[in-house]
């Protein structure tokens, strides 16, 4: 009775790939699932996928896919016709608002290829850095989205997947940058302002998503809950991860006091032995040493 409703009233998305129902969308979010749990089962008894050249293209090619989104976000809407305040969804069928809702259509299959984020850490046997954070924040979106997508393609709602891609363009070029190897690193040091951005993006989105509160407006409240309270959620996890992690980095750089300590941030990871370090992925780092300690943030938002 839903998707009649909704397919009656949102025909225009009915047809646009995995639109015409949930089901295919859900079944990749359980394989998605199944993979998390079964893949370092499988992977025990295998040596680690060299990824670098995949990744290196991965990171890039998403940096470019979120830059493209952004521009739809903006000229759908939020450069030109969109207000911050109140912004009701257009159902018609004019050029920006098929525009906004094509953005908000790609931000949403987005979600899906960000899930090869997991992927290729099981295969590397990074298994620490697939958290509850990880894959709970992975394995929601893509489903909140398509209703997005069905129920308000448009509207206030897009904020917040606007400012998620601007951070997610810096975020995948720091990645990319990371994974083309050791002569890079000399350009990697702001790692904690991209983690400081990505917590930035919850209290924007807040901000924003509390106007609703002391004024009056057609969209739909029910979809500003959602998103506020999942955005509290994944906030409340990410604040707790970051601050336990730097933490117990600044706690291992203190603790080493063999003359100097090299301790080193790369794209999440610490490394206290003063070795030679080689960034390989979103987020690791190898080393051409044979002792080294490490903490990942791996909280991709």
């Amino acid at each position: 009775m839903l998707d009649k409703t909704l397919s009656v009233k949102y025909p225009r998305v009915k047809d646009w790939l995995f639109m015409s129902d949930p089901i295919l969308p859900t079944l990749i979010v359980i394989a998605y699932l199944l993979f998390v749990y079964y893949g370092p089962k499988w992977m025990e008894e295998r040596k680690p996928f060299h990824l670098q050249n995949v990744l290196v293209v991965y990171n890039f090619s998403l940096m470019i896919l979120c830059a493209y989104i952004v521009r739809e976000f903006l000229l759908g809407g939020w450069m030109y016709e969109y207000s911050f305040g109140c912004q009701t969804v257009d159902y018609s069928n004019s050029p920006t608002a098929l525009r906004m809702a094509g953005a908000v259509w790609l931000f949403f299959i987005a979600k899906f290829v960000e899930l090869m984020d997991t992927v290729f850490f099981i295969l590397r046997k990074k298994n620490s850095q697939v958290t509850f954070l990880h894959v709970f924040h992975h394995g929601c979106l893509p489903m909140f989205w398509w209703w997005g997508v069905k129920s308000v393609p448009g509207g206030f709602g897009t904020f917040h997947g606007l400012v998620n891609c601007c951070v997610h363009v810096v975020m995948y070029f720091y990645y990319g940058m990371a994974a083309l190897g050791p002569k890079y690193q000399k350009y990697l040091w702001w790692k904690r302002y991209v983690t400081i951005f990505q917590l930035a993006q919850f209290f924007i989105v807040t901000i924003h998503n509390s106007q609703l509160l002391f004024i009056d407006c057609t969209y739909p409240w029910k979809y500003v809950a959602f998103i506020q309270g999942f955005t509290t959620t994944i906030a409340a996890l990410f604040l707790n991860f970051y601050i336990k992690t730097y933490n117990k980095s600044k706690s291992i750089a203190n603790s080493k006091s063999n003359g100097a300590v090299n301790g080193h941030i790369g794209n999440g990871d610490v490394v206290t032995n003063g070795n030679y370090i080689e960034p390989a992925a979103n987020g690791s780092v190898q080393t051409h040493k044979y002792l080294h300690q490490r903490k990942h943030v791996n909280a991709h938002i």
